[in-house]
């Protein structure tokens, strides 16, 4: 077990989910069963860390038995407490919308989101069942979609959304409005808490898309997870160091492949120094 002798984690793992925990086209978990029972048998939680909303989080966290973690959803526009279902309404999906609305026409016609499609369109885009597109509607903090237009008027879309308070990520798939919150910063804010009870405490975290960058580079150990259904993510300045790690292997295989390693370096080292 990789523990310090109190009921403290040595270390908390944090990961993007669709392409890196999941697999990009099946959405399936299953090769990283391993690495998965390896971390709940040593007491190390996992944060989930995606776009997804929490009714989609939800029955994934509960599935690899991970339902007694936060849980960073929307991009980091939201966190879900332990143990806890989807939150009840919020009022910041409905913000996002309405600046949307209030844009010029000839931008906002350039930008449709999950709030424009329906759930079958949603399943079409995304791979989805036509349940899970269902649970992909329900947005309580953020609002994903495509942009169609040029580069030019994607840029005075952006900066029109910039001035009233709406931030933008780029995903794997999509691009995600919200009214602030980042992965990054949702991770700092839990990293702290469990290094302000157990200072040698590291973290880790795995991602596959450019909106996984800040976690990645944030902690103290990085995995990019090879995505070969995009351009995936350019190196990084930690590659030189050693604290961002690739993965040969993609998806969930390569999620397993990484950590099984991580997890067997540390017991090591724990062996090592005593």
């Amino acid at each position: 077990m990789i523990e310090n002798g109190s009921t403290t984690p040595a270390m908390v793992v944090f990961s993007d989910l669709d392409g890196t925990l999941l697999d990009h086209e099946s959405y399936d978990w299953e090769p990283a069963r391993p690495a998965l029972i390896r971390l709940r048998e040593a007491g190390i939680p996992l944060i989930l860390a995606s776009s997804k909303t929490a009714a989609e989080m939800v029955p994934i966290r509960d599935a690899i038995g991970f339902s007694h973690c936060e849980t960073i959803v929307e991009n980091g526009a939201g966190v879900l407490g332990p143990n806890s279902g989807p939150a009840s309404e919020n009022d910041e999906h409905v913000r996002i919308l309405k600046v949307l609305s209030a844009l010029p026409g000839e931008l906002a016609c350039q930008f449709t989101g999950f709030s424009d499609w329906s759930a079958e369109q949603i399943a079409e885009k995304t791979g989805l069942s036509h349940e899970q597109a269902l649970l992909a509607r329900q947005r309580a903090f953020s609002e994903p979609g495509l942009w169609s237009g040029t580069q030019a008027d994607f840029a005075r879309f952006s900066e029109k959304l910039q001035a009233m308070g709406v931030q933008m990520q780029r995903g794997g798939r999509f691009i995600s409005l919200s009214l602030g919150g980042t992965k990054a910063a949702r991770m700092a804010e839990i990293a702290s808490r469990y290094k302000l009870q157990n200072s040698p405490c590291l973290s880790v975290a795995l991602g596959d898309a450019m909106n996984d960058v800040g976690m990645i580079e944030q902690a103290d150990f990085g995995i990019i997870v090879a995505n070969p259904a995009h351009a995936g993510i350019p190196d990084l300045a930690g590659e030189k160091t050693g604290t961002i790690l690739r993965s040969v292997e993609s998806g969930p295989s390569g999620w397993n492949e990484m950590m099984m390693k991580l997890l067997d370096r540390f017991v090591q080292e724990r062996i090592m120094h005593g």
